[in-house]
């Protein structure tokens, strides 16, 4: 009996734990990571490829930078993180997605405008 019980918290124990390291492997990085991590090296103050933040355009800017000149102005900047690869290459859509919603959602006309700090 007591064998059994003590099996039983054993395996709930590591099962809690799996699950929790799972849970925490799977965390994906927020939009404000991901720009900060990707947009921010080149995009800085002083910076010759200009200063970008969220507050930098509208809403409706930052819609038409995603959708028209997102892939033609970063196709051939390589990731310094990634030998020889490209940004275009290196970002998924989906994090491509998050960074969009960030910079869109905190843009300079929204609610809540924000730089990535």
């Amino acid at each position: 009996m007591r064998l059994t019980r003590l099996l039983t918290i054993m395996f709930t124990a590591c099962l809690a734990l799996s699950l929790g390291g799972l849970a925490m492997a799977a965390k994906k990085p927020s939009g404000k990571e991901l720009y900060r991590d990707y947009c921010k090296p080149c995009h800085q103050a002083d910076s010759a490829n200009g200063e970008y933040t969220p507050m930098t355009l509208i809403q409706d800017q930052w819609n038409r930078f995603f959708d028209e000149k997102y892939v033609p102005s970063h196709e051939d900047v390589t990731d310094p993180g990634h030998e020889g690869k490209t940004v275009v290459d290196v970002i998924t859509p989906e994090q491509l997605k998050e960074i969009r919603d960030f910079a869109v959602d905190h843009a300079a006309d929204s609610e809540h405008p924000m730089t990535c700090g």
